[in-house]
């Protein structure tokens, strides 16, 4: 059995497409559901590439996610420590994991998400007629991808859109995979006191937001209450950022799948296409086996390092690779796929996804029945991919209309 090398997604593709998981991953999920692996540092660890593994992996407790066990895989040393220092109910196990997480579970909620479409359709146009005013080119990334999911996230969350500037510089170094860990510890550093000092005023003044809820809670610390705060705002707009942009690049590319778009009913299911075959974690879920598991057919020791890989997981041609639909390398808005993975799986699944799919869903049918002649300004071959970051995405997405 080869070994594969798990790093950060690599600048260099060569000839393959660049709305694919890494070749290397895919390399290797050809050649069966398990395979060893090696993460920067030499430190050996599994890679797991099935779909029915990965979500063994998920939702397994014998897998642990607690980040603070010395031999959890991280991409790099500084990354474990910044991690370790300050985790985040998704790098914690039960019961840590669920007190935390349920304390914030009923914002994000089927129920008050779709109280929140109004809201959310009414940023979405105003966010179209800013970028439309000038009448063209844009740059769809600056001017709509990010400034919709940072405004929700803001509003939900209780936090000043007018400090978005400074969030989401210090975001884009938290997801950062390359740089300097000490300028990432920075980073973390200042959300969290921004964000503490904010809950601090929420708590004598409490509002209909996220933050203000926690603040008035007395069996949580201001510490608490900020991490929990860092992951919201940082996954509540980079994620969504990400996949709006991705997203318009593979539906300009594959034009005659925009129809789809025009029919309310069809949209949930195109969405749910979209985030199966883009699956913009290409790196990889991180765990640590806390038990001796088979998995795959191959012996998962205690204490071994495994990284399931969501992209690859997607591309399951025995569970979406139905007959009438294109093959599952290509994107068919009308493939029933709504058993991805790209939310995750099991206890730790994406607690906002009710919101990123209502997000998705408004934000992309708008964009394609209000721009009908939306169109790259650029040629693809231009465009330029994220490869910095552990959320796979486009630094710009020039178009004309």
């Amino acid at each position: 059995m080869s070994t594969v090398p798990v790093t950060p997604i690599p600048a260099e593709r060569g000839t393959a497409c660049p709305f694919a998981p890494p070749p290397a991953y895919t390399e290797a999920a050809s050649s069966g559901p398990v395979s060893r692996a090696e993460l920067p540092d030499g430190s050996p660890c599994w890679l797991v590439t099935g779909y029915p593994e990965v979500r063994t992996v998920l939702s397994d407790r014998r897998f642990s996610a607690d980040a603070r066990r010395p031999a959890f895989p991280f991409l790099t040393e500084g990354r474990r420590e910044i991690v370790a220092a300050n985790p985040s109910f998704v790098r914690l196990d039960d019961p840590e994991h669920a007190r935390l997480r349920r304390m914030v579970t009923g914002d994000f909620l089927v129920k008050r998400v779709e109280a929140m479409r109004p809201g959310i359709q009414r940023i979405v146009d105003e966010a179209l007629d800013r970028m439309t005013a000038g009448g063209g080119p844009a740059d769809l990334v600056a001017a709509f991808a990010l400034p919709v999911p940072s405004l929700v996230i803001c509003l939900l969350l209780g936090v000043p859109y007018e400090d978005r500037e400074m969030f989401q510089a210090n975001s884009r170094l938290l997801l950062a995979t390359e740089g300097d860990d000490q300028e990432v510890a920075r980073a973390q550093e200042e959300l969290l006191d921004y964000l503490t000092r904010l809950a601090e005023r929420k708590r004598s003044r409490p509002g209909d937001d996220t933050l203000s809820r926690l603040a008035v809670r007395d069996d949580l610390t201001l510490r608490e209450i900020a991490t929990t705060g860092v992951l919201l705002l940082v996954a509540g707009h980079e994620t969504t950022a990400n996949m709006i942009g991705l997203s318009t690049a593979l539906l300009l590319r594959n034009p005659e799948q925009v129809a789809r778009l025009a029919d309310p009913a069809a949209v949930p299911g195109a969405v749910e296409e979209l985030l199966r075959v883009l699956t913009i974690l290409h790196t990889g879920v991180p765990r640590l086996a806390v038990e001796d598991v088979e998995l795959g057919g191959t012996l998962i020791r205690a204490g071994d390092g495994v990284i399931a890989m969501l992209s690859t997981a997607n591309r399951d041609d025995g569970l979406f690779g139905a007959e009438g639909h294109l093959g599952v390398d290509e994107v068919d808005l009308a493939r029933e796929a709504r058993r991805h993975v790209a939310f995750g799986f099991g206890v730790h699944q994406c607690l906002g996804q009710p919101l990123a799919r209502a997000e998705l869903q408004i934000a992309l049918a708008t964009l394609f029945r209000r721009l009908p002649g939306l169109r790259l300004a650029v040629p693809e071959d231009s465009l330029k991919f994220r490869t910095d970051t552990l959320i796979y995405g486009l630094g710009s997405l020039p178009v004309a209309w």
